[in-house]
């Protein structure tokens, strides 16, 4: 029952920042993980950041330092703050949410473009 949508994509200067959110609605958003995948043309898809219900976090190795994931429960929505991006960030990002009990809930994705 829960939907999520993003929203936040956009072009962006390499060394810029982007923040995502994704939106939650239609069942308990704070008992879930939650998390970000990314996917460029012609590559895997690649799992970049997770968020525990207790708000721990972990981060592929390629944005560390440079993203953070956090999340809301009260606006149920969590977030993706992207600093220092560059090219290679480039992808259609999507958001997840995964209920305990019930399939994991993806949002439609929101295109991130890093280009000068």
């Amino acid at each position: 029952q829960v939907q999520l949508v993003e929203s936040g994509g956009g072009l962006v200067q390499p060394g810029g920042s982007l923040r995502l959110s994704c939106a939650a609605s239609g069942s308990i958003f704070s008992g879930y993980a939650m998390g970000w995948y990314r996917q460029a043309p012609g590559k895997q898809r690649e799992l970049v950041a997770t968020i525990t219900s207790r708000s721990s976090t972990n981060y592929a190795d390629s944005v560390k330092g440079r993203f953070t994931i956090s999340r809301d429960n009260a606006k149920n929505t969590v977030y993706l703050q992207m600093n220092n991006l560059k090219p290679e960030d480039t992808a259609v990002y999507r958001c997840y949410a995964d209920p305990p009990d019930s399939d994991r809930i993806w949002g439609q994705g929101t295109q991130v473009t890093v280009s000068s």
